[in-house]
């Protein structure tokens, strides 16, 4: 070789090696934003679907997008690619919306009545793992949701340059694909369970969303109608609940009691419990009557199930529940306070003023800093359970009275995420709550079911341990489940069916509600009557008092 080619090939070197580092990394751009774009349209929006088989699909949106690509001019294509790309990041906001709301309460994101849970949702993380620690999972969950479509419309952008630098070979490409999809498709052809090869899941999710937002619309005019109808609203106060005179009404509704605790054997120690209770309270003379009810919500959104059975209408959603808010609904509340009972609140998880109390018909409202407890919290709950009633009963029940007392009793200490969970003390030990430092009850996160056991287990004993020491003659005890855990305890798709109890030492109590068919003890099992929750306030009205002229609502 002269010289003077060594020099020329010397000097051509440098220059190939950076365009050939140029062309590896465009190339595994391009890769790159092909994988993104496959992954936010093969997402699966139910997270018990999402596996690495859910993935391998050929999505119908891409070869649509694809063949528009093709058909447009060059900035036209530009364009319509960003757009896209844009929407296809805000359908995977939606798809991490419906994993996360599908995962705790059993169903996808509401997008025109649940922006309002995303508040709760940091509350409850800051109240489980500090605010320090909320914040930041919000801040990163925020960058996440904002550089998704950014990254979605760059990479929609560079495809549609490959396409057109290989417009021959992109076409026969997808014509194969359509031909593919469609045999696919023609087949239902199936990797993982549920979920077709042959994709058309970005599609799905966005006429799913759509008819939710045009039914929410049209809900608030079936909803006004339905809150002005109430047949017991005008019952004069000497003939409502007639039956329970005299009689102290409890109404305990048990944080995330549902049909599994008394029916998954996983749980047997919850049903020994409620077995051996009902024994030890039969020896006190005491009766139970048990069946199930269905809980507008799963998971959380307590104050849904609450606001059902006290308003005896469906409240399925917080559209709903504001518009009660907003009514004159005749409550289980009023009903008592009308009949001259006084009428009283409990809420130790609430910790500033709530209005709402005076919508329910309470005389008397008890939030959690108005309990005076010292002890230390328990993962979510600020107190024990054991500690809210012996307040409560030391306030309202152990002095002189001069009426009977009904009260909404909410019980936290089974709310996940059951990390920590207090022991049963001696109630004369309680004092200001310190005594609940001693026998705490760890368990790890990763262990819910095991810490749900527990928690629900803790919460029977202390009702039923109130029962024996404090109850009497006049005491009636309305046990209820305000819905089933999330998910993680349950499984997937899980039953929105709840217990309620109903415990009273005077037999006419228990013949009043003969013909509700529900079954003797504590355990009712899969044959006992499940009425829907909304039907419970008109059928208690009418049993423990006479029937209106209008017939009695039997709810959903």
């Amino acid at each position: 070789m002269s010289i003077s080619d060594q020099a020329t090939s010397a000097a051509a070197e440098p220059t190939e090696q950076p365009g050939r580092w140029r062309r590896v990394r465009a190339g595994v751009v391009s890769v790159l934003a092909a994988a993104l774009a496959l992954v936010t349209l093969t997402l699966p929006n139910r997270p018990w679907q999402i596996a690495p088989g859910a993935f391998l699909r050929i999505p119908l949106e891409a070869l649509l997008l694809a063949a528009l690509l093709l058909a447009l001019p060059g900035r036209a294509r530009r364009v319509v690619a960003a757009i896209s790309g844009v929407l296809l990041g805000l359908i995977v906001a939606v798809k991490v919306g419906d994993i996360g709301f599908y995962s705790s309460l059993g169903r996808p994101f509401d997008l025109v009545l649940d922006w309002s849970l995303l508040g709760a949702a940091f509350d409850f993380v800051a109240e489980s793992i500090g605010r320090s620690g909320a914040i930041a999972i919000a801040a990163g969950l925020g960058l996440v949701l904002l550089a998704v479509p950014v990254l979605s419309a760059l990479s929609t952008v560079r495809l549609s340059g490959l396409l057109d630098r290989h417009r021959t070979a992109a076409t026969r490409v997808v014509a194969t694909l359509v031909v593919v999809w469609a045999l696919l498709a023609a087949f239902q052809a199936r990797i993982v369970t549920g979920v077709l090869v042959a994709d058309t899941n970005a599609s799905a999710l966005v006429h799913e969303h759509a008819s939710e937002v045009r039914a929410r619309l049209a809900d608030r005019k079936a909803f006004a109608a339905e809150v002005g109808v109430d047949p017991f609203r005008d019952v004069p106060a000497d003939q409502l609940l007639t039956g329970l005179r005299g009689k102290n009404v409890l109404i305990a509704f048990v944080e995330s009691y549902g049909r599994d605790a008394v029916s998954d054997p996983d749980f047997a120690t919850v049903q020994r419990v409620l077995d051996e209770g009902a024994q030890r309270l039969a020896a006190e003379g005491f009766a139970a009557r048990s069946g199930f009810l269905t809980s507008p919500t799963v998971g959380g959104a307590s104050w849904l199930a609450h606001a059902t059975l006290l308003s005896g209408l469906w409240i399925d959603n917080n559209q709903r529940h504001k518009s009660l808010l907003a009514s004159d609904r005749f409550t289980l509340g009023d009903a008592f306070a009308r009949a001259q009972w006084r009428t009283v609140g409990m809420m130790p998880a609430v910790n500033q003023a709530w209005p709402e109390g005076a919508f329910y018909g309470y005389e008397q409202f008890y939030s959690g800093p108005d309990l005076g407890y010292q002890g230390p919290r328990f993962a979510f709950a600020p107190m024990p359970d054991q500690f809210a009633l012996h307040r409560f009963h030391q306030r309202e029940l152990a002095g002189p009275r001069d009426r009977p007392v009904m009260a909404e009793l909410s019980l936290v200490s089974s709310h996940s995420p059951w990390t920590k969970v207090p022991s049963l003390v001696g109630w004369d030990e309680i004092d200001d709550g310190e005594v609940f430092r001693q026998g705490v009850i760890g368990t790890p996160a990763a262990q819910a079911r095991t810490g749900y056991r527990h928690s629900i287990s803790y919460t029977l004993r202390t009702l039923i341990s109130y029962l024996e020491t404090y109850g009497d003659d006049d005491t009636v005890l309305v046990i209820v489940g305000d819905h089933q855990p999330a998910p993680v305890v349950t499984g997937d798709n899980p039953s929105p069916d709840v217990p309620i109890h109903l415990l009273a030492k005077d037999p006419a109590v228990l013949e009043r509600i003969t013909d509700w068919g529900w079954q003797e003890g504590l355990t009712p099992d899969a044959a006992a009557p499940v009425w829907p929750m909304d039907a419970f306030r008109d059928r208690f009205l009418t049993t423990f008092g006479p029937t209106p002229d209008r017939p009695q609502t039997q709810g959903r």
